[in-house]
Formats: C-alpha cells, structure tokens, sequence
C-alpha cells in the first residue's frame, strides 16, 4: 500500500515538473520550481557545449566503424514522430539491397537483473553482455518489457531489418557488422550520441512545437541549443499540416542555409484489434463514441486524429511518456468505461505493446496505426536514400 502511495506522488511530482516545463502551471510553487530548473539549464547548457566541443577538437574521439551510419534524432525530447522516419528509412535502405541494422539505447527498458550482473562479472572477469537482439531478420525474440516499446514496434515493422539494442551503440555496431554482415546502421535517437559518427544527419523538429520555449533540460526540452542544427544533413518538418512556415524556415536557414527541408505529416493508416489482429477502416471512427487512453509525449495529437475522424471522445486518460501501465491502472480504466456507454477503446500503437497478450477489457479495442508521408521535400529523401545506397551517382558522388 505504501509503495503505491510513493508510486503515486512520483507519477504526481513528474507531472507537475512536466506541466512547469510546458508552462501550464501558475502560482508561486510552479515559479520557484520554474526559478530553480532555469539555473539547472544554464549548467546543462555549458556541459553540452563543453562536450561538443572536445569531440570537434578530437580530444575525445568517434569511433569508426567500417561501413555507413545514418543518425535520426532531434533537439528535442519526446514527441517529434521519430519512430515511423526511422521505419520508413530503414525499409527504404532494406528495399534498395542494404544490410540495415537499427541501434538503439531501448529507453525505459527492462535492466538486467543485479544477480545476472554479479554472475556475469564472476563468469566472465567483467567482459560487457553482447547487445540484445530484439530481432535477427526472421522474427521478433524479445517483448516490449525487454526490448523498449519503439524497438520492439521497429522489430515488428520491419521483417529482415536487424534491430539491436544496448546504450553503448559502437559495441552494437560492431556486434551488427560481425555477426549479421550489417552494411548500413541506423542510430535511432543519435543526435547527442558522439561517439559513433554518422554519414548522414537526419534531424527531426515538430512543425506544432519546434523547440518549446527555447530552454535547454530542465527548464525547456531542449537538448542541446537551437544552433546545433547546423550539425544536420537534413531536416524533417514533422506533424505538417502542408502550410509553410516562414518563420521556423528562416529560423532553420539562419542556422543551417543550405539546409534541405523535408515536410511530413503522420498519417492515420487504420485501426487495428489488440486481441484480434483485424484492422478496421477509419470510417469505424465517425460517429462512435470512443474511450481513448495514452502514454505519450503528445497526446493531443492521438486524440486530434480521432476527433478527425468523426468521434465522439467521451472518456480520456493521460499518462506520462513510456508510462508502463500497471494491472491495476488498467482495471480502473475498465471500470470507469463499463458505464459510459462507450463503443470501444482507442489507444496509440506505442502503448498496445505495453499492454500484455491476453488481458482482457469489457469492450473493443483498437490501436491506431500511424505512418510517415512525406508532403514536400520527396526529392530530397529519396535523394538522402540514394546517397546511401548509390553514393557514387548523386551530387558527383559527394
């Protein structure tokens, strides 16, 4: 009981520094927090340049690896669509004949027990544990829990894609290239990763909230400051609605000016049954009345896509980003929707594979699948494609 009251004012206290980081909350508490996040960024600020710094200066060095690295990442934290441009370029590269391998830090994955950590060390003399192999190519070996959502949906996505996971990405390059011939290594959310240097930058920013209030972490969500764009090949615009932006343009060009831009939109594909595997049109949506429950960083936007779509949203539950639901959470919203008189539950595919096989819930319930279009700017990723797979044909072969 006590442990789920400390559970409780954690998820409270991480939502309320959430909503100070976004300036949705007001009164003094949120000023002096405010006030002290502030002071915590000017610090983080000097330490992110400071080590950008050594590695242009190659006091610490890249690590090469032998064959060609892609980067995708963002200034930002959370919310910039990453996954589906990760999907869509490694099947691109898978579909052109690379050996792609997809590297990832598998956020709030599940760590590796203390006891195995002990036993390996007095097995092996300390000798670091190989990278886990979400899948090899042919299936999916590893859950959610293990893996970390966006790798196991990468996985999932992604037959003959080889998906790795491990924090130190240069071990899990090399594993990629040693034991599944890997000629091409995806780094997903590799922007800040600087040991392992890419060929090509691709950088997302979303087109609805570019770069927050201009803060770096803690005050802001920036990760590193606005003028580090200049370190991209690309930039994808992401969540575009098709209308320019001049301004965040300018913004971009300032920085960056021969910058390509590359505009995309995430895409509603279908709605897909958890327990059944059907998939049903998005017409399913006009005029039902739906329960929607999520835990990521945007969920205005999983809930404007179905009110899109003609529903009536009569329920909704908010967690935080990577929020791994527990029974009991799960069971509170089965209970607040049995007498709501609702159709059936949505939730994003991010958070269907947090939810494990066979829990059951007293309605439907579908998650809605996303994909990246690319609106403006196509050219230029198949051009970024073709630059990987036939280097020697684009640009004069730069």
């Amino acid at each position: 009981m006590a442990a789920n009251r400390l559970k409780e004012a954690l998820n409270e206290f991480e939502q309320f520094a959430v909503d100070v980081v976004f300036d949705r909350r007001h009164g003094k508490r949120a000023a002096v927090f405010r006030a002290c996040m502030w002071s915590a960024s000017q610090l983080f600020s000097l330490i992110v340049q400071a080590r950008l710094w050594l590695y242009q200066q190659r006091i610490l060095r890249n690590h090469p690896l032998g064959c060609l690295v892609v980067v995708v990442g963002n200034l930002t934290v959370g919310g910039t669509g990453k996954t589906p441009v990760v999907e869509k370029f490694a099947r691109s590269l898978a579909e052109k004949g690379r050996k792609v391998a997809i590297l990832s830090r598998g956020y709030k994955s599940r760590a590796e027990p203390m006891w195995r950590r002990w036993w390996r060390t007095i097995v092996t003399g300390g000798e670091p544990p190989p990278p886990r192999v979400v899948s090899d190519g042919t299936g999916v070996l590893l859950d959610s829990d293990v893996a970390g959502d966006e790798p196991y949906m990468l996985a999932k996505n992604l037959p003959g894609v080889i998906v790795l996971v491990d924090k130190n990405r240069v071990k899990a390059g090399h594993y990629a290239i040693r034991k599944f011939g890997c000629d091409t290594l995806v780094l997903d959310d590799g922007f800040q990763y600087l040991p392992m240097k890419g060929r090509l930058n691709l950088l997302l920013v979303d087109s609805t909230n570019p770069f927050g209030n201009g803060h770096l972490l803690p005050r802001g969500i920036l990760r590193e400051p606005i003028k580090h764009i200049k370190r991209a090949s690309y930039i994808f615009l992401t969540k575009s609605n098709g209308r320019r932006d001049p301004e965040l343009e300018d913004l971009i060009r300032r920085h960056k000016p021969e910058a390509d831009i590359i505009e995309c939109t995430h895409q509603p594909k279908y709605l897909q049954d958890l327990v059944s595997g059907e998939r049903r049109e998005l017409t399913h949506l006009k005029g039902a009345r739906v329960g929607a429950f999520s835990g990521i960083a945007v969920p205005e936007s999983f809930e404007g896509f179905l009110r899109r779509y003609g529903a009536n949203l009569i329920y909704t539950r908010r967690f935080l980003d990577h929020h791994r639901f527990s029974e009991d959470e799960l069971d509170r919203i089965c209970e607040q929707v049995v007498g709501a008189n609702l159709d059936y539950l949505v939730t994003t595919e991010k958070d269907a594979v947090r939810i494990a096989e066979g829990r059951k819930f007293p309605l439907p319930i579908y998650y809605l699948r996303l994909e990246i279009e690319i609106l403006s700017g196509s050219g230029d990723f198949d051009e970024a494609v073709a630059r990987i797979c036939f280097p020697e044909t684009v640009r004069g072969g730069r």
